[in-house]
C-alpha cells in the first residue's frame, strides 16, 4: 500500500462519522514542488517553487499573500523592535538581531513571481509578500504560483538559522516564501514577531541541492537512499496533506531509525560523549510516547516521524522536530515527547494558533504531563500530575498581571503572560474539565475532538462541543469564564454547625468565576462522606463516584450555599477540592479542622 493510500485510509477513518460536518465546511489547499540550491559559503540559497492553491472558499480572492519568515532576522524588524521594548524579552533573541553584521542577517527576496503563467505586481513588506493579482482567483478554482527567489540563512536566533549553540550548521524552518491563510475570518497574514504559525495543509515535493557529505533530515519521506543522497548532495522529500516543511542538515548528523510498525523514527545528532547514551535511550521512550499518546487522543496519520539536534531549544513541525541535544535524558525525553505531542494539536487539529495559543500549546503540555507520568512512574511521588500548570497558573493570577487566553499570540504585554497563558492556564482548562464533567467523559470528550476535528482547523467552540457531547452538560459558562476572562476561582468553607444528629455547612464563592463544588466531609470514626454541588446552568452533573452523594444545584448568582447531612458521629474535617482538580486561588480556606470533640462550631474569620 502506498503512503497516499495508507494516510488517507487513516485519514478516512478518523473523519468517517463526521464527513458532512467540516468546519466551516471547506478548507484551502496547496501544493507546493521547489528547487533549492544551498551555498554553504555565503549561508544562501536559491529557490524555484510552484504552488497550486485551490480556492476552496465561497469567495472570490483579489489578492495574496506569502509569509517572508526570514525578514525578521534583520535590524529594525518587528521581531527586534518587539524584543527590545518588552520587558521580559526572551533571552535567546533580547538584542540579539540588532547586532547583526549584515553577512549575517536573514533574508528572502521575491524575485519573480507568475500567476497562472502572466507576471504579477508584488511588493515586500516586511515578512508579508503583498501580490496584487491581475485577475481574482475565483471560488473552487486552482491557481498556480511560480516563483523564483533567493534567500539568506540568518544566523541562527530563534528557531531558524545557521550555526546553532550547540554547532548544528542549518537549521531551516519558517525557510520559505509561504502562502498564507485564508479561511471564514478572512485573511491571516500575521508580520512574524516569534510566536505561532497558521497554515494549509497540502502536498509537499522538496528537492535539495547541498554538498557533498552532508546529511538532512526533516518533514516527510526521503525518495532515494540516505546513501546515495548525501554522496550526491541531492535530496528530495515527498509529504502529503502537512502544513508546513521544515529541515535541517550538516555533515557530522549521526542518523538511527527505530519503529513502532506503523511510524518510522529518523534521529539526528551530533556525537557527543556526554549525551551519546541518552540519545541512544531516546528511541525507545519515543516509540512508548507515540504508542501513549495514540490511545490518549487518536491515531497519528503520517508514516514518520524525525527529531533533529537543531534550532534553539524545541519546536514543532509536520513529521518532525527540532531540538537543542545537549540534554540529561528526562530533559531529551521529555522536549521530544512535547514536540512530538504537538503532530495532533498543531499539525493535525492546527487550529489558528495566532488567536488560540492555548488550544495546541495548553492540550500539547496537557497530554505531555501524563505520557511523562507514563515513561517514568517511578519518578512521580504527588498524586496529582499538573500540578505546576496549577501553580503557575495561579501565582500568575494572584500577580494581577494575567491577561486572558483570548489575547492573540504576539500581543501579550510579557512573556510571562503568554507562557503561562498558552501553557499552563491551557494545560489547566483541559485538566480542571475532571471537576466538571468527570474524569471519563473529559477524555472521551479529547478524544472525539480529535477524530471529529482532525484536518479542519477547530476552536474552542469545538473543543466545547465535543466536551458538552460526551458529558451531556452545557459549559458555555466554563469557557466563557476561563477564556474570555481572567476571574478567578476561590471557594471557602464558611461555617460548620454541628449538632447531636446532623450538621449545616455553609460554602462561599470569593472568586467571580462559578465552579461546581466536591465536598469531603471526614468523621471521628474514620468514616469519610463525599458530596457534589453542580451549577444549575450546567443543566446537569458530572457522573458521580460511589458513595458520592448529590446536593442541590448552586446557583451561581448566590454568593452563599448551606446543605445539612445527618451524622452518626463527631466531624474530624470538612474540605473543598480535596482532590485538587480546580485552580482554587487560596486553598488556606478550603478546609475546616475540628481539634477538640467539644468544638462544634466552626466559622471563618
Amino acid at each position: 500500500m502506498t503512503y497516499r493510500s495508507t494516510f488517507l485510509t487513516i485519514l478516512m477513518a478518523i473523519s468517517v462519522a463526521t464527513a458532512s460536518a467540516q468546519y466551516p465546511g471547506w478548507q484551502q489547499s496547496i501544493d507546493y514542488t521547489m528547487d533549492i540550491t544551498l551555498d554553504t559559503a555565503s549561508h544562501q540559497y536559491q529557490g524555484q517553487m510552484i504552488a497550486k492553491l485551490k480556492n476552496n472558499s465561497p469567495d472570490d480572492l483579489d489578492r495574496a499573500f506569502f509569509h517572508l519568515f526570514f525578514n525578521a532576522f534583520q535590524p529594525e524588524s518587528m521581531m527586534d523592535v518587539r524584543s527590545r521594548n518588552i520587558s521580559d524579552p526572551d533571552s535567546r533573541v533580547g538584542s540579539r538581531i540588532v547586532e547583526l553584521p549584515e553577512e549575517e542577517w536573514g533574508w528572502i527576496k521575491v524575485e519573480s513571481l507568475k500567476v497562472n503563467g502572466k507576471a504579477v505586481e508584488f511588493v515586500h513588506d516586511g515578512t508579508v509578500l503583498e501580490v496584487k493579482l491581475n485577475s481574482p482567483i475565483r471560488a473552487g478554482k486552482r491557481t498556480t504560483f511560480e516563483m523564483t527567489w533567493s534567500a539568506q540563512v540568518p544566523r541562527q536566533i530563534r528557531r531558524s538559522g545557521w550555526m546553532n549553540k550547540e554547532g548544528i550548521e542549518y537549521s531551516m524552518t519558517q525557510w520559505f516564501p509561504k502562502v498564507c491563510e485564508y479561511n471564514h475570518d478572512g485573511w491571516h497574514t500575521e508580520p512574524y514577531i516569534g510566536r505561532e504559525y497558521h497554515g494549509i495543509w497540502g502536498d509537499y515535493d522538496v528537492t535539495i541541492h547541498a554538498p557533498k557529505g552532508y546529511l538532512i533530515g526533516g518533514t516527510g519521506l526521503l525518495q532515494q537512499s540516505m546513501e546515495s543522497s548525501r554522496n550526491s548532495g541531492n535530496w528530495n522529500f515527498i509529504a502529503e496533506n502537512v502544513i508546513d516543511f521544515a529541515w535541517a542538515a550538516d555533515p557530522d548528523y549521526i542518523h538511527s531509525t527505530s519503529s513502532t510498525g506503523d511510524v518510522t523514527f529518523n534521529f539526528y545528532h551530533q556525537a557527543n560523549e556526554e549525551y551519546d547514551a541518552n540519545w541512544a535511550a531516546l528511541p525507545e521512550y519515543a516509540a512508548k510516547a507515540m504508542v501513549f499518546l495514540n490511545e490518549l487522543v487518536g491515531p497519528y496519520p503520517y508514516p514518520q516521524y524525525s527529531v533533529i539536534q537543531g534550532g534553539d531549544g524545541g519546536m514543532e513541525y509536520p513529521m518532525a522536530t527540532l531540538i537543542t541535544g545537549e540534554r540529561s535524558l528526562r530533559s531529551l525525553v521529555g522536549v521530544t515527547v512535547h514536540e512530538m505531542a504537538h503532530s495532533w494539536f498543531q499539525a493535525v487539529l492546527a487550529t489558528n494558533e495566532s488567536l488560540y495559543e492555548f488550544m495546541d500549546e495548553g492540550k500539547t503540555s496537557y497530554v505531555t504531563t501524563l505520557c511523562m507520568r507514563h515513561l517514568f512512574a517511578e519518578a512521580i511521588t504527588s498524586g496529582v500530575p499538573h500540578r505546576s500548570s496549577y501553580s503557575s497558573y495561579i501565582s500568575q493570577a494572584l500577580s494581577g498581571n494575567e491577561e486572558p487566553l483570548i489575547t492573540h499570540a504576539d500581543h501579550y504585554q510579557t512573556n510571562r503572560a503568554y507562557g503561562v497563558a498558552a501553557y499552563s492556564k491551557g494545560e489547566v482548562l483541559l485538566a480542571q474539565l475532571a471537576a466538571v464533567v468527570g474524569t471519563d467523559a473529559r477524555d472521551q470528550g479529547l478524544r472525539d475532538y480529535f477524530a471529529k476535528w482532525s484536518f479542519k482547523h477547530p476552536g474552542p467552540l469545538e473543543l466545547k462541543q465535543c466536551m458538552e457531547a460526551a458529558s451531556g452538560l452545557d459549559l458555555d459558562w466554563y469557557f466563557q469564564y476561563f477564556i474570555n476572562t481572567t476571574h478567578q476561582i476561590d471557594y471557602a468553607i464558611n461555617a460548620v454547625y454541628e449538632g447531636q444528629s446532623s450538621a449545616t455547612i455553609e460554602l462561599e464563592r470569593i472568586g467571580a468565576m462559578p465552579m461546581p463544588q466536591n465536598i469531603t466531609v471526614t468523621y471521628a470514626n474514620g468514616d469519610v462522606e463525599s458530596f457534589h454541588a453542580p451549577l444549575v446552568m450546567m443543566r446537569g452533573h458530572k457522573q458521580l463516584a460511589r458513595n458520592e452523594t448529590l446536593l442541590p444545584d448552586w446557583p451561581w448568582t448566590h454568593p452563599t450555599y448551606s446543605f445539612s447531612i445527618p451524622t452518626s458521629s463527631p466531624i474530624v474535617s470538612v474540605e473543598l477540592d480535596a482532590a485538587r482538580l480546580t485552580a482554587d486561588v487560596d486553598r488556606e480556606n478550603n478546609a475546616a479542622t475540628f481539634d477538640q470533640q467539644w468544638q462544634r462550631i466552626y466559622q471563618r474569620n
